[in-house]
């Protein structure tokens, strides 16, 4: 039996090697990477009242001596939201919606005597894939936003992840005071009403 499966689901099992294609300015390498998220409800029966939880998807590096977020080269072929979603497809296996950039971070590698730009985003995951391009390479874990921060080894991306719990601490209070306003307003119009 043969099965035919779309190309949009099809993932190249191999990840871009080198860096003959990659940008840089200023002498710095571009750098860009991920923050991939999900909402978890806290409880097996969640009630209305129950915030969900974020999650956020934590990677160990190539020599499995520390965790951090998926990010590598940005090269000349790709947009820096497209690097970041590749990088993060080929680290840690995970496909999503790419939100707006947290910002930029300048930092030195600890590998090279170099300094580099790095940019990071949120992905909102909607597929994590069985098999990808470092499956063999790296782990992937899902843990709360306060066990990532205290795991991951560099300062630049706790820094982003800090941004990205901000911006979603006031999302959030931002829907539940746009709903407290309509249930004030559907409470006046209900007792003008009667």
């Amino acid at each position: 039996m043969v099965a035919l499966v779309p190309q949009e689901n099809m993932v190249a099992l191999v990840s871009r090697t080198g860096r003959h294609l990659q940008r840089y300015s200023k002498g710095r390498r571009q750098v860009v990477g991920c923050i991939p998220y999900r909402y978890k409800t806290s409880k097996q029966t969640p009630s209305k009242h129950d915030a969900p939880e974020l999650e956020v998807l934590v990677i160990t590096s190539q020599k499995g001596k520390g965790m951090l977020f998926p990010k590598g080269g940005w090269e000349i072929d790709e947009s820096k939201e497209g690097a970041a979603s590749r990088e993060t497809l080929e680290e840690a296996g995970v496909r999503g919606f790419i939100e707006g950039e947290l910002g930029k971070w300048i930092f030195k590698s600890k590998s090279h005597d170099a300094y580099y730009d790095g940019y990071m985003f949120p992905l909102l995951v909607q597929e994590q894939l069985d098999f990808w391009p470092e499956k063999n390479l790296r782990q992937r874990i899902w843990m709360s936003a306060q066990e990532a921060r205290e795991v991951c080894q560099h300062w630049w991306m706790k820094e982003a992840l800090d941004r990205l719990v901000n911006r979603q601490t006031s999302q959030q209070q931002n829907q539940d005071q746009e709903l407290d306003h309509v249930l004030k307003a559907r409470r006046e119009n209900l007792m003008a009403c009667m």
